[in-house]
């Protein structure tokens, strides 16, 4: 009995420890430092905020003053001070701001104040997290009538083994107002090295020139971010020249889906002509102007983003080195530039890239099918990893997986060879890929990363489970989304189509790798059997700008007709350049939703 007692007592005491240090890790929680120091033995603390089947809860309070100010001049990206309460714990003089490139400049050129933002909780106070995180990325949902295309593409890289960022769903409240569902992302910056690689190493986000700085041909006239006004022509951007040639003749600019909206002329389309960018690399994307290409041309970055080695300077590098998330010194530079010299070289490749890694993230790329990323001319859309001269690559940003970006046939898309994932050309461009690929065995491996996501994600049924379970978690808030760029109805046929798409992906890689269907685009002919997707269309998923016709909040049919590198299908008044473009100004839509806020 005696005994009993004794060890009655010592539980009762550890019970105590316990609820005290549970009380003292709370009251530290906010503290950075103090976090990062346990998270050794525990693990980030925030990772339970990033329940992928329940809501996050943000409640953001922020002065009249600074939220006004963010909806009227959302392209200056301005950090505001605000206090934000996530599942009822309050985090305060946190900092926000606007977020994204062509998807900031099209809401801020559409009836729309759904922006995306970065909440910083470090900002002002280097020693204040959330429970560890040091910013918050949350994603409006833009071109996604799904809402969970880029949920479920993190979900089949985390699953293949990539490292991922953390990812929920949250509704979101500004000063009280619902402002709709998004999804919650930990930023792949301090706090993400921190919990994956133990705060070692370099991670740089490349974004070529083209990608960041409004997606405009070379020699085009600078802008603000602002979508460029169209000529007055009768809603076409450009009046073609005077000529003897037939529009069929002309490489200037064509296309099997109408470039500017369908009203541009041309043929088969490869842009404007063969030296700008031309060629079956297209030039602005598919149907943008047209074509099968992939992104603005070859020539796409020059600055490093396709991690292509070029010499030994560091300037050379620019894309990457001055997109990183640290500071890098040149001793860092260097590490980088010598790795992706041995790259290019097919030299020590497992030295110099974490192959298996890298394996791992192209087999979840091919699989969804996701153009805007490294696999188009754009190259961006992709975090790099180096660690004692070692290159990963690692994804983000993937609302436009599935076929919204750079596609407008659901067939094509579905049957994207698996071996030529960029179009046939721009392999050869992309050395990260290629170079891999020139081994038997890295195929192979590749090949079996591929069969692993049909098999175990696709064919077991996790995926169809994944997606029904995340949609009834979020069709309450979608149902109640005030500032939705989609209809509920929309979203509910969006679901049914991912779903579609998914099932028809696998078994076209299925039949690729069995080698039923060719798995080189090179291969196939017009008597290649493919996967019938023709029962779908892409647009029901959401797109690149939209598919041109109209819509909830101006996204359904915006920039250049079907979207910046989308479909070019213009659209009565949408699209920036589509066919009668005739809008209020934008400060006229936005003030009945400003007056709300």
């Amino acid at each position: 009995m005696s005994s009993s007692r004794f060890f009655d007592r010592i539980a009762a005491a550890v019970l105590v420890c316990a609820i005290v240090f549970t009380a003292v890790f709370l009251y530290l929680s906010q503290d950075k430092a103090v976090v990062e120091a346990m998270s050794s033995v525990t693990g980030m603390p925030y990772e339970e905020l990033f329940d992928k089947f329940q809501v996050m809860e943000v409640e953001i309070e922020i002065s009249d003053e600074d939220w006004a100010d963010i909806l009227e001049n959302p392209l200056a990206e301005e950090y505001k001070q605000c206090d934000v309460t996530i599942n009822g714990t309050v985090y305060t003089d946190a900092a926000i701001r606007t977020k994204g490139n062509t998807s900031l400049s099209q809401v801020a050129a559409s009836d729309s104040d759904r922006y995306s933002f970065k909440i910083e909780f470090d900002h002002y106070d280097k020693n204040k997290s959330m429970d560890g995180l040091d910013k918050l990325v949350l994603n409006n949902i833009f071109s996604d009538a799904t809402y969970v295309k880029e949920y479920i593409a993190y979900d089949i890289f985390n699953y293949i083994g990539v490292e991922t960022p953390y990812y929920a769903f949250a509704d979101i409240t500004v000063n009280g107002e619902n402002f709709g569902c998004y999804l919650a992302l930990e930023a792949m910056e301090d706090s993400f090295l921190e919990r994956v690689y133990g705060g070692s190493g370099q991670l740089y986000k490349p974004e070529s020139t083209q990608a960041g700085g409004g997606m405009k041909p070379s020699g085009a006239p600078e802008g603000n971010g602002e979508p460029a006004e169209a000529p007055e022509n009768n809603g076409k951007l450009f009046e073609m020249p005077e000529s003897d040639m037939e529009p069929e003749n002309m490489d200037f600019p064509g296309g099997n889906g109408g470039d500017f909206g369908r009203d541009f002329p041309g043929g088969d389309g490869r842009g404007f002509g063969s030296d700008f960018p031309g060629g079956d690399s297209g030039d602005f994307g598919k149907g943008f102007p047209g074509g099968d290409g992939r992104g603005f041309g070859r020539d796409s970055s020059g600055g490093g983003s396709d991690l292509v080695y070029t010499d030994d300077e560091t300037e050379s590098y620019s894309d990457i080195f001055d997109n990183a998330s640290f500071d890098p010194n040149d001793e860092d530079k260097m590490r980088v530039i010598k790795a992706l010299k041995k790259l290019s070289e097919g030299e020590e490749l497992e030295k110099y890239v974490n192959v298996d890694d890298c394996l791992r993230y192209f087999a979840a790329q091919t699989f969804i099918v996701n153009m805007d990323s490294y696999y188009s001319n754009l190259k961006h859309n992709y975090y790099l990893y180096e660690n004692n001269g070692q290159l990963t690559i690692l994804p983000w940003d993937l609302n436009l997986a599935f076929g919204g970006f750079q596609n407008s046939d659901a067939t094509e898309a579905v049957n994207s060879a698996i071996d030529t994932p960029m179009g046939g050309s721009l392999e050869q461009e992309s050395p990260l890929y290629s170079k891999l690929m020139e081994i038997p065995e890295y195929q192979e491996l590749y090949h079996s990363y591929l069969q692993e996501i049909v098999d175990g994600y696709v064919n077991s049924g996790q995926f169809t489970s994944t997606l029904s379970k995340i949609k009834s978690v979020i069709a309450p808030y979608v149902d109640k989304d005030t500032t939705a760029f989609y209809s509920f109805s929309e979203f509910e046929e969006g679901i049914k189509t991912l779903e579609t798409f998914v099932l028809l992906r696998a078994e076209s890689v299925e039949k690729q790798l069995s080698g039923e269907i060719p798995a080189d685009s090179a291969k196939r002919n017009q008597d290649t059997q493919l996967v019938d997707a023709s029962a779908i269309s892409l647009s029901t998923m959401g797109m690149q700008g939209g598919d041109g016709a109209g819509g909830k909040g101006s996204m359904n049919g915006n920039m250049f007709g079907g979207g910046p590198m989308g479909q070019g299908r213009g659209g009565h008044g949408g699209g920036a350049f589509g066919a009668e473009n005739e809008r209020p100004e934008k400060d006229e839509m936005k003030q009945s939703q400003k007056a709300g806020s």
